[in-house]
């Protein structure tokens, strides 16, 4: 037992033992042979998956589909829902639960899990009728208006991760401390082989699905329609229900990129299914330039996430989060019922670009930073999110219809995109002119991210705290004022804000990965409509911020 830890050991006997899968079963006694033998990878790899529970990160669990507390699997998501459940009850929150989920590796298995463990705690267990996206889920939660919604997903993660992401009674995440006590319930759960389960769930016919396309399909302020769009859900499950919402809304002339058209798990075309990766999009712009289209959609895998392509004087390109956000904020604002939102609010997250509060300001709207996530965003203002219209944040998610969806709703940010260009192109204009424009008016807004990535989470809270002994007095050649986020009086966050004379640096952990992030961002006014000119100056001073930010984070 070279290397391997008794306690290490004894705990793998104990999880095989109350596995409730035989195959997961299977697998960490093979581990567990291998460590036990004197394999030093085996036990290294043993320690690492006895090393959980899984933690509940931005929005639920993810982790790598491998037996043991630390990796998703079967028993790690009956006591997951057990301990859910059992917080529900313990508050009084009886009544309907949804569950969901998409097309990853056991994805099906977990879901039936979770209808079957809510089923037999008493819950109305409404099961959706397949793989589906996750916006569809969430505007499930509050068509029911159920007590909370499961969604089995890992989003945009690598191939070999799954998820398990929650919704509460509003239809929108879970936030501390509410994360704490559900994990905290969870502990107490017992061995998953000793958690009832039942069959009387229930799945939902085509009618929730139904529903949220005639919504979808409403959404658009104008009349054009004259569009051609390619688009792809990156062989997640977006497909089928984008192409259904865009032709219900009238934008007939859609073409899918066929290699990555439908669901496949392991995501043959992409070192990694998420759009904003380099590459990830290459396919999609191909075929838009071959056919001539309008506009470009990249939907992520799960579809909650929408990236936009469009043509412009060099060539296609995909837009920055914060440039798609903007366009649909001031898109949202300029067509809104005031009878119905006499009190707009936008929002935007404490990394994102500040180009919205302009916008927002010159719609006479409210405008609120939240910390990252749309767990925070969906409570902006006054905690509630009372009289929300919009939110985005620069990570391609933006919330069209929060009345509705209160998340990030990829189909229906790419119908609104649609009816945004097909609008422009009716007036003669493209989706850069657009960009012009808000530059003009609000001054360039430029920005950018670095990462860089460390072994593991304790690596990167060892990072940060480095960070905070050395804290600069400037940046680029500029001064910098910093100001630590941990301590802010109402909304604590681990981040570290550098700002200067127009330009900001966000420095913070990822929120689902081991690595450290620098958000920047710099201003230029336009002087005499001298676009160009201000332009190259903010890419300049960018560049600069650019090469200080790795400096900063440790990066030559």
């Amino acid at each position: 037992m070279i290397g391997l830890d008794p306690a290490v050991r004894d705990a793998a006997l104990r999880w095989i033992a109350d596995d409730v899968d035989a195959d997961d079963r299977h697998e960490l006694q093979r581990v567990l042979a291998a460590a036990m033998a004197g394999d030093a990878a085996a036990a290294g790899n043993l320690t690492d998956r006895m090393a959980g529970p899984l933690r509940f990160g931005t929005a639920g669990l993810r982790g790598p589909l491998r037996a043991g507390p630390a990796g998703m699997n079967r028993a790690v998501v009956t006591r997951t829902t057990a301990g859910l459940a059992s917080w529900l009850r313990e508050r009084g929150r009886t009544g309907t639960v949804v569950v969901g989920r998409d097309a990853r590796h056991r994805s099906e298995t977990f879901a039936i899990d979770v209808a079957g463990v809510f089923a037999a705690a008493g819950f109305d267990t409404v099961l959706l009728p397949r793989a589906l996206p996750t916006p569809v889920l969430a505007f499930a939660a509050r068509r029911l208006a159920a007590v909370a919604a499961v969604q089995v997903t890992a989003s945009h993660n690598p191939p070999g991760d799954n998820g398990y992401k929650v919704y509460l009674e509003s239809g929108a995440q879970l936030v501390p401390p509410v994360d704490s006590a559900v994990e905290d319930a969870i502990t107490a759960v017992p061995a998953a082989v000793s958690v009832a389960t039942s069959t009387a769930w229930r799945t939902a016919g085509e009618e929730l699905v139904e529903a949220y396309l005639g919504r979808v399909a409403g959404l658009p302020r104008g009349d054009a329609r004259q569009l051609r769009v390619v688009a792809t859900p990156l062989h997640g499950v977006g497909g089928p229900v984008l192409l259904a919402a865009l032709r219900r809304a009238g934008f007939t002339d859609v073409a899918l990129v066929a290699s990555q058209g439908d669901p496949d798990p392991d995501f043959p075309t992409l070192a990694f299914p998420n759009p904003e990766e380099p590459g990830a999009a290459d396919e999609l712009l191909t075929l838009a330039g071959e056919v001539g289209a309008d506009l470009a959609i990249a939907l992520d895998p799960d579809a909650d996430r929408c990236a936009l392509g469009v043509p412009g004087p060099g060539g296609w390109r995909m837009l920055r989060g914060d440039e798609t956000g903007v366009l649909l904020g001031e898109h949202v604002l300029a067509g809104l019922d005031r009878g119905a939102h006499p009190d707009p609010l936008v929002a935007t997250s404490i990394v994102s670009s500040r180009l919205l509060c302009s916008v927002a300001a010159a719609h006479s709207a409210r405008y609120d930073e939240t910390r990252t996530g749309f767990k925070w965003l969906m409570r902006a203002g006054d905690g509630n999110g009372t009289g929300l219209v919009y939110a985005y944040e620069e990570a391609l998610g933006h919330c069209v219809d929060p009345d509705t969806v209160r998340d990030k709703d990829g189909i229906s940010a790419a119908v609104l995109a649609c009816d945004l260009t097909a609008t422009a192109r009716a007036a003669g204009r493209r989706v850069t002119d657009l960009l012009d424009r808000l530059a003009l008016t609000h001054g360039v807004h430029l920005t950018d991210a670095v990462s860089v990535w460390l072994p593991d989470h304790a690596a990167v809270t060892a990072s940060m705290a480095a960070l905070r002994r050395r804290l600069p007095t400037e940046l680029a050649g500029a001064p910098v004022t910093v100001e630590d986020l941990l301590h802010h009086p109402h909304q604590p966050d681990d981040t570290l804000a550098l700002r200067g004379d127009r330009v900001r640096v966000m420095v913070r952990p990822s929120g689902t990965e081991p690595k450290l992030k620098a958000y920047i961002e710099v201003v230029e006014p336009v002087h005499e409509d001298r676009l160009d000119d201000a332009r190259a100056a903010a890419a300049r001073r960018l560049a600069a911020l650019r090469d200080a930010a790795h400096r900063l984070l440790g990066r030559p």
